[in-house]
């Protein structure tokens, strides 16, 4: 039985004399159809189409001989590799490694890749990366069959970004094209690709970096949370209940906002929570029907270097446009747009009401549409600490509501 496996890992340029050696000696070898018409694959040695690692694993842990593992670019880079490591195998993995094609693309882009983000799209996942997409402002994105450059563009619908896709990287067919991503649904692209897409907002500068993908500095060089709706802009004073940090802390805990996540506010107000959610590297779409709230909210993305979509309309009608949420907050509207939020199946919802008999409104109608509810009364005191004296106060119910097939 075979306890050892040599995995090499190919970008097109002539294989390394170590390579080449573990080949000369391999028994059986596995991978795609392109590395497996490789001239230095010995015409004894039995060949195996990769489809699933894992019963591949399988069968390379029951053979007797020397197997070899072929991947494109470097296979511990979102590749074979973890896939093999499984325990269930029992496999010592031995990597030949190449140039990985994230790496190779940038090159032939010409751009740096030390800032990007980086994801795997599968039809599973292709939400989640496209929500990244939205999010940051460079991401590579590592294709799969119904997971492409169409699909992306077709997700991002009104959000414009540039395209830079790469084909059949490292082999004769290989082709680099640049559009924007409202013209990239309308052509048949080859596999394998990796896209990289390009944001208009602020990007990571290299100076002073000191760790790959998003900085984890604070955008707009302040540091902290739920910070006081005044740090958003000079004039940025407090317009009511829905305003107060400390009711936007307990939302933006509840919520949970996340990287792979699409975030509504609605009724965005200050713009204050949309860009807490955004610098917690989530996609936001802000909604709000007043010109001026949607022009703050606008200005705070900006002044915190964050991607947030503004969309100016009254709920509960304009959501129905709008793609689909994982975490909602409703700043106002009362039962019908928690109805309708609630309609759309986001996993948590959180809103907040002002007396108990709103607040009961509220939780019935989350409750009524498969969600559990829980509700707490805060209360908020802002100290004058030159003569400890009360500034301000703020009484309100938070309700928060978690899709009752998730909630523990």
């Amino acid at each position: 039985m075979a306890d050892r496996v040599t995995v090499i890992g190919w970008d097109g340029s002539p294989l390394t004399r170590a390579a080449r050696a573990a080949l000369s000696a391999a028994t059986l070898v596995a991978g795609a159809a392109h590395h497996l018409a490789l001239p230095e694959i010995p015409e004894s040695a039995e060949r195996i189409r990769l489809g699933s690692i894992d019963l591949a694993g399988r069968r390379i842990a029951g053979h007797r001989g020397s197997p070899v593992v072929l991947a494109d670019g470097d296979p511990g880079f979102f590749g074979v590799v973890r896939a093999l490591r499984a325990p269930e195998h029992g496999l010592e993995v031995e990597v030949v490694p190449a140039v990985s094609s994230v790496a190779t693309a940038f090159a032939r882009a010409g751009m740096p890749w030390d800032d990007a983000q980086v994801v795997v799209a599968h039809p599973r996942t292709l939400r989640r990366a496209v929500n990244v997409c939205r999010a940051h402002h460079k991401v590579a994105v590592l294709t799969s069959p119904g997971a492409g450059p169409a699909e992306l563009a077709l997700l991002l619908d009104d959000v414009h970004r540039t395209f830079v896709i790469c084909e059949e990287l490292g082999t004769a067919r290989e082709r680099v094209t640049v559009l924007t991503s409202d013209k990239t649904a309308d052509h048949t692209w080859r596999d394998p690709n990796v896209v990289i897409v390009i944001g208009s907002g602020p990007g990571t500068t290299a100076t002073g970096a000191w760790i790959a993908g998003r900085t984890p500095a604070f955008p707009g060089g302040v540091r902290g949370w739920a910070l006081p709706t005044g740090a958003y802009g000079p004039d940025r004073a407090e317009s009511g209940e829905g305003e107060a940090p400390g009711l936007r802390a307990a939302q933006l805990a509840r919520l949970g906002p996340r990287t792979g996540d699409l975030v509504w506010d609605i009724g965005s107000g200050s713009g204050a929570l949309a860009v807490e959610a955004a610098r917690f590297g989530a996609a936001v779409l802000a909604v709000d029907s007043d010109p001026d709230a949607c022009a703050r909210t606008a200005a705070a993305a900006r002044t915190f270097q964050v991607a947030v979509q503004v969309v100016r309309g009254s709920a509960p009608h304009v959501l129905e446009r709008l793609p689909e949420p994982d975490v909602v907050r409703i700043g106002g509207g009362g039962v019908p747009v928690v109805t309708a939020v609630a309609d759309r199946r986001p996993e948590r919802i959180v809103t907040h009401a002002s007396n108990r008999d709103e607040a009961e409104a509220l939780g019935s109608a989350l409750a009524e549409n498969g969600y559990t509810v829980e509700c707490a009364l805060l209360q908020s005191v802002e100290l004058d600490t030159s003569a400890w004296a009360e500034r301000e106060r703020s009484v309100v119910f938070l309700l928060s509501g978690v899709r009752s097939d998730l909630a523990p």
